[in-house]
């Protein structure tokens, strides 16, 4: 364990491997020279452009997201691929992505503390398989899915050896409907599934939790995204204002369940547990270390082509 040392935002102190990829690298990245407006790029400039996935698991991060900002901001909803596209374009300035795209982007940094993992059961991404694990030769991924399909592989070749061939599952395809040995299903789809007897009545034999299987292997958290963008915004308020919106989010995640229950065929009591105990929302030490274990396992298997400084540096100092 490194020393303890207090991150430049002055909000917690974290251990060296961790403040290094929060707050020590921008002194090793260096400022961008585009005008700013008390730490965030200036209005005369144009407005900060924020993307985000609309999956239920954002709502705690997003849903009072404009309401917390002084400066004009602009926020876009898209896929995890096209939000890690377009923040490589420069089309965006910070994106709240799935950590496998954050991985597989070397010129993206953390922004901020505020993230979606869990430590232990995540209930919202589900493995069924048709054959015994060691067997599965071919899998079906969720077209949603980019870290939890990394993950999936990474666990089934850590515990068993076996890369299997991998086949689309299409969005509107009923995860019964695909040709494979193993699929994979997140979201709503997998949160339906409340007991793996929902799955074995389908003709499945095994069903894993990810999260819970993450855990079972390494006993740290798992971290599915994250808030990233470009250097010059990782010392900007928009730090604390991803922040605020996770925190009151969380204060009010029943309400949070009412309004956004319906649309995903839940209770209002699934919606909150799943906010308040399957899903955890701040970053800290345990959770990076979870996040830079996955980079290196993820790394080995060639899911992250490229070594990454927010990574490669940490293991280096830790």
């Amino acid at each position: 364990m490194g020393a303890e040392i207090t991150v430049t935002n002055g909000r917690f102190s974290k251990n060296r491997e961790f403040a290094c990829c929060f707050g020590v690298m921008q002194g090793l990245i260096g400022k961008s020279k585009m005008g700013y407006l008390n730490g965030v790029p200036s209005k005369s400039k144009r407005d900060i452009r924020i993307g985000a996935v609309s999956y239920l698991n954002t709502k705690p991060l997003i849903h009072t997201l404009k309401e917390q900002f002084k400066e004009s901001i602009s926020l876009s909803l898209d896929l995890p691929s096209r939000l890690a596209d377009e923040l490589q374009l420069g089309r965006l300035d910070v994106a709240l992505i799935p950590s496998i795209e954050w991985m597989r982007s070397p010129n993206l940094h953390l922004i901020s503390d505020a993230c979606i993992a869990c430590s232990g059961e995540v209930w919202s991404v589900k493995l069924l398989f048709r054959t015994h694990p060691s067997e599965v030769r071919s899998l079906a991924l969720d077209e949603g899915s980019r870290t939890s399909a990394a993950l999936a592989q990474v666990l089934l070749y850590n515990r068993f050896g076996v890369r299997p061939e991998t086949v689309p599952l299409p969005m509107d395809q009923h995860f019964s409907d695909a040709d494979s040995d193993a699929v994979l299903v997140i979201g709503d789809r997998a949160m339906k599934l409340a007991t793996p007897q929902h799955a074995l009545l389908r003709g499945f034999c095994e069903v894993w939790d990810l999260g819970k299987e993450w855990w079972i292997d390494t006993k740290l958290p798992f971290v599915f995204a994250a808030w990233v963008g470009h250097a010059e915004y990782q010392s900007s308020p928009l730090a604390l204002g991803f922040e605020k919106t996770r925190d009151e989010g969380l204060a009010n995640a029943w309400r949070l369940a009412e309004i956004y229950a319906p649309s995903y065929h839940l209770t209002v009591e699934q919606c909150h547990r799943y906010f308040t105990c399957f899903l955890d929302f701040r970053m800290n030490d345990q959770k990076w270390r979870g996040l830079r274990t996955f980079y290196e396992m993820a790394r080995r298997l060639d899911f992250v082509a490229i070594d990454h400084p927010s990574f490669t540096l940490t293991a280096e100092i830790a």
